[in-house]
């Protein structure tokens, strides 16, 4: 893909994902005090106790981060993309601030908002780009400290929500948990899309037959691992094979009748990328 073209379409994916997570905290999260994670549940929080905008919170954090993060992680490393996710979703909230909630249901406005935030995040991650806030911050903690990334992400998330008890109520807490949890498996199902494929190990004594009825009858390819029995210490080959979800029952009524004594693995593989499944 041209340079051009892909920079164009990661800028309207930064805008577009920007724009959604927005409008899903204005319509969801906010007014119904659902503070679930980020320094967008942090403004959640101080728009309770003193009535600040949210957006004004988060310009007055999120630009004061993003210099930290060029100053001390070695430079101009996160580039316009992220800069421009830090500034447009407190634009966007600001211009909606005054829309009027879709559900006053918490526990319908924490699904709603978990998966309209969800959806956000992910486009701009596709984007190779992020929207600031607690990602530089976990990764400057990271660096100074050596504690993990995800460990970082989870204590300030866990932090904002365990305020947010204090200043709503334990009930609202676990509606920002469970946003904060539909949040994650909605980025998971846009960066790597709802289709699951079967990755499947077989080890079998006819590796051949088995081999060779997978190829011309199911039409997968074949991957031969070298294995070793853990009590005999015999060579045991392990023949390694994606499917897709449909074609799972195929292959292992194909493995057991070509092998009744065939030892079959199958478990889900994400995302598979290469030819015959994403490209």
């Amino acid at each position: 893909m041209p340079k051009n073209l892909e920079r164009t379409l990661n800028t309207i994916l930064i805008l577009a994902g920007s724009s959604i997570l927005a409008i899903s905290y204005n319509l969801f999260l906010l007014p119904n005090r659902i503070a679930s994670g980020g320094l967008s549940g942090f403004a959640t929080i101080v728009y309770e106790m003193t009535g600040i905008e949210p957006a004004i919170t988060l310009w007055s954090l999120n630009i004061p981060v993003f210099i930290a993060g060029i100053l001390l992680l070695g430079g101009w490393k996160y580039g316009g993309k992220t800069l421009a996710g830090t500034l447009f979703v407190p634009l966007v909230i600001y211009l909606t601030r005054n829309i009027e909630s879709a559900v006053t249901d918490p526990l319908l406005a924490s699904l709603f908002g978990g998966i309209g935030v969800g959806i956000g995040l992910g486009l701009v991650f596709r984007a190779y780009a992020s929207t600031g806030g607690t990602d530089l911050i976990a990764q400057i903690i990271h660096k100074y400290t050596g504690v993990s990334l995800g460990a970082c992400v989870f204590i300030m998330d866990g932090l904002i929500v365990l305020t947010s008890a204090f200043v709503f109520s334990l009930e609202y807490a676990l509606y920002a948990l469970i946003a904060l949890f539909v949040t994650g498996k909605t980025i998971d199902i846009v960066q790597t899309g709802v289709g699951y494929a079967k990755v499947a190990l077989i080890i079998t004594r006819q590796e051949k037959d088995v081999q060779n009825a997978i190829l011309h009858q199911v039409d997968r390819g074949v991957t031969r691992l070298s294995g070793e029995g853990g009590y005999t210490q015999d060579p045991r080959p392990v023949l390694m094979c994606v499917v897709q979800q449909n074609e799972v029952t195929k292959l292992k009524q194909l493995v057991q009748t070509t092998d009744e004594e065939a030892f079959v693995i199958v478990t889900n593989a994400t995302e598979v990328l290469g030819k015959g499944f994403k490209m």
